[in-house]
């Protein structure tokens, strides 16, 4: 299996392995789905599941997790690492992006606003998950063995001790070396008095007129404090009684956090200065305005994390659209999960906020001002190109330009007819390939039908446009949009509303399932009959994300694709329950099954002393079953290589049970989205591409499908691209046998490693400068 380790049952070696080097990457990551796990308290009810098989049918058979089909030796019970605790040391990986003296400036300050909201996340839903479960009873012993409330304490004993080294890193390296370079974060102290009047104004004219202060007393109950909001407690003191009063003032969401210290003059005045003031330090100064007559004596922040998953009975709701939005309007009022407060809150305010929260004393994070460093994004937007990563330019795949010295693609559908074509994005430029694909698609009169998935898509959507256009036209187009991607649920509505209103016939897959499978075709009228154009991804639609989130996608005329999407589609808008694909693998009904098979194909290819390997690159490795069948092929002998930029819950390394394991993550200036699944399958590698992790939500609760790439030229790309990640020669983080994560990023003679996502940028603009 070129590019890919592999062995035969006389010995193992690197076959076709590049002598390559990576750095890391993760931003929302979070805000990726990619991200964060998702919380399901039980199956779907029996009329639940009887739909669900009505549509898809049964999943496939499964082998019990830790059993094996020819092995009898049981596999032990301590093999799973937690996946909670692993999504922490995920997060850790990232924080030490923001600690790295190489990375350029800004973008360590980026990493520790990607930091914070992969934990804000992380609590409102895994957190909140947990301690439902174990509220309700319901909680069950984690995988790894951990009981739930172990598992609770272990989170909060790691979590405090993240967001101290996260807010030290901020306060002691990041922010000093902001100031060195000009930028700075101030107080109102540090202001002069032309600063502090013209400050003034700003908050009498801008910020004034939004805040109301809610008073705590007999006649006042104490307000309710909505998820993630950033507030100001503050002790007033009447002067004539000398009675004290507490009462909340919430900082503006919708104005911004960090107010710019300079005006259009003075920043003319000090090029290459900027001055940021928290917004809610503005506020504590003129307190007195909204309690005259007071004397204000106290104020801090503080800032409460709520359970803000959602729970949607599809089976009793006739319409899962008003379900969802009338869960959304319910989100805010989650119970609270974490209290942040600040580190010189008086004692008394931080009992009251303890007792009228009902938070215990081990979800409070006393940290330094300011909460809430998500606010770093601001900095790290500034334009200051010295301070960010080299500007990066994406390149329009060489196979849509019929080798033209251009950027500008030629006709789509003339290139896919000629020849299966593999992008990688962000190297590959997404505007040219997957939306020009859609674009052309909506313009052109050949073409008769346009069906698309939609999971996320950006704010002013071109591919959204791109099915209007074409609903115009008189296209028959469908949009399956799935409503429920979480924190995008109220922008997908938007969206779906907008569809409708234009003509396009909008679907919300299937009830009990969440559609994540990342599918585009276009029937198109041709002088031989019609044709089906596909282009199948790992990621979203979404054009803003296509420019940060490493993905692949596959756009083909091939015949039996053509076929098995067709299916796919009138299986998610329809009832097609015994339907069969040929080059698809299609969860919940045959991906896990069919990742097994071929993992346990691998073993038999070992024992006949054929090559043999087994390679993956996913998000997250959680589902229990994979997972003993790695271990089982481990056990046989074959080379297991497990690129994963989350979740992990697979032990290498482990004698007996995962010696030939290795398990790699790389994290960087892109997030690592793709899934790529290898199989050396006897000398005659087999590799699929896909939307699906690892994970039991992909697996049982999703649609999800994997295309098998047939290319050999574009197969020994992905299997390059593979060695590339988990080469040594790479930076990336190991993984041990105890769950713990090792950064590899310079050499014995303390040179960097190879940064792949730079190398690969760099290796598409010499293929460019040479065609």
């Amino acid at each position: 299996m070129a590019g890919v380790t592999t062995s035969t049952a006389h010995g193992s070696g690197p076959v076709g392995s590049p002598d390559a080097r990576p750095d890391p990457s993760d931003a929302p990551v979070a805000s990726d789905e990619g991200v964060m796990p998702e919380v399901v308290l039980d199956g779907p009810s029996d009329a639940l599941a009887t739909e669900t098989a009505a549509h898809l049918g049964d999943p496939s058979p499964l082998p019990v997790p830790g059993t094996a089909a020819g092995d009898d030796e049981p596999l032990p019970d301590d093999r799973f690492l937690d996946r909670e605790l692993s999504w922490l040391a995920f997060n850790d990986r990232v924080l030490q992006l923001a600690e790295d003296d190489d990375l350029p400036l800004l973008e360590r300050a980026r990493f520790l606003a990607i930091f914070a909201s992969n934990l804000d996340e992380f609590f409102m839903v895994r957190v909140a998950g947990l301690k439902r479960r174990i509220a309700t009873g319901i909680a069950v012993t984690a995988a790894s063995g951990l009981q739930p409330r172990e598992v609770l304490s272990q989170i909060s004993r790691r979590a405090h001790a993240l967001m101290e080294r996260h807010a030290a890193v901020h306060a002691d390296v990041v922010r000093p070396r902001l100031a060195d370079a000009g930028i700075h974060l101030v107080r109102w102290d540090d202001l002069e008095d032309d600063e502090r009047t013209r400050l003034g104004e700003f908050f009498s004219r801008q910020v004034f007129p939004v805040l109301t202060p809610l008073a705590v007393d007999p006649a006042h109950p104490f307000p309710y404090i909505s998820g993630l909001s950033l507030n100001l407690a503050v002790v007033a003191r009447n002067p004539a009684t000398g009675t004290e009063h507490f009462a909340r003032v919430k900082v503006p969401p919708l104005l911004p956090r960090l107010v710019q210290v300079e005006d259009e003059e003075t920043a003319d005045s000090a090029p290459g200065t900027v001055r940021f003031l928290p917004l809610e330090d503005l506020i504590a100064t003129h307190l007195d305005q909204l309690f005259p007559g007071m004397r204000v004596v106290a104020t801090s922040a503080f800032r409460v994390t709520r359970n803000e998953d959602l729970e949607v009975e599809e089976d009793d709701a006739e319409n899962i659209l008003q379900a969802l939005e009338k869960e959304l309007l319910r989100r805010r009022f989650g119970p609270p999960v974490r209290l942040e407060v600040a580190r010189d809150t008086d004692d008394h305010v931080r009992e009251l906020l303890v007792r009228e929260l009902g938070v215990r004393g081990s979800e409070v994070y006393e940290l330094p001002e300011p909460l809430d460093l998500r606010c770093l994004n601001t900095v790290a937007d500034l334009d200051r190109p010295e301070l960010h990563y080299p500007k990066a330019v994406s390149r329009t795949h060489h196979l849509l330009t019929d080798g033209r010295e251009t950027a500008s693609p030629g006709d789509v559908f003339a290139a896919v007819r000629k020849h299966d074509i593999l992008l990688h994005h962000p190297y590959d430029a997404f505007s040219t390939s997957v939306q020009e694909f859609l674009q052309q698609a909506a313009a052109d009169p050949d073409v008769l039908a346009i069906k698309q998935t939609l999971y996320r898509t950006s704010g002013d959507s071109p591919i959204v446009d791109a099915l209007i256009d074409a609903a115009d036209a008189g296209k028959q187009v469908v949009a399956l949009v799935e409503i429920k991607a979480r924190f995008d649920e109220q922008a997908n509505i938007s969206w779906a509303r907008k569809l409708e209103e234009a003509g396009v016939h909008v679907v919300y897959g299937i009830v009990g399932l969440k559609t994540h499978a990342k599918l585009c075709l276009v029937v198109r009228q041709e002088r031989e009959g019609l044709r089906r154009y596909v282009h199948i991804g790992t990621g979203n639609y979404n054009p803003k994300t296509a420019r940060l989130y490493e993905d692949m996608g596959l756009l083909t005329a091939d015949e039996a694709v053509g076929e098995d999407v067709t299916k796919l589609f009138n299986q998610l808008s329809g009832y097609a329950p015994r339907t069969t694909f040929s080059r698809l693998l299609v969860a919940p009904r045959s991906l896990r099954a069919g990742l097994v098979e071929r993992i346990e194909r691998e073993v038999e290819h070992h024992r006949a002393g054929e090559p043999a390997s087994v390679a993956m690159k996913v998000n997250s490795m959680v589902d229990e079953t994979i997972i003993d069948a790695l271990y089982r092929a481990s056990r046989a002998g074959v080379p297991v290589t497990v690129v994963v930029r989350g979740i992990c819950s697979l032990r290498p390394g482990i004698p007996g049970l995962s010696e030939t394991v290795r398990v790699r993550s790389v994290l960087g200036r892109y997030l690592e989205h793709s899934r790529i699944f290898a199989f050396a399958a006897g000398g005659t590698p087999e590799v699929w591409i896909g939307s699906a992790d690892m994970m039991h939500r992909n697996l049982d609760r999703r649609v999800e499908a994997l295309v098998k790439v047939d290319d050999g030229a574009e197969v020994a790309e992905l299997l390059e691209y593979l060695d590339l990640q988990a080469d040594d020669g790479t930076s990336s983080w190991h993984l041990g046998p105890d769950g713990g994560w090792t950064r590899h990023a310079r050499d014995a003679a303390g040179r960097r490693l190879l940064d792949v996502q730079q190398h690969l940028l760099e290796r598409r603009h010499t293929s460019a400068a040479r065609s």
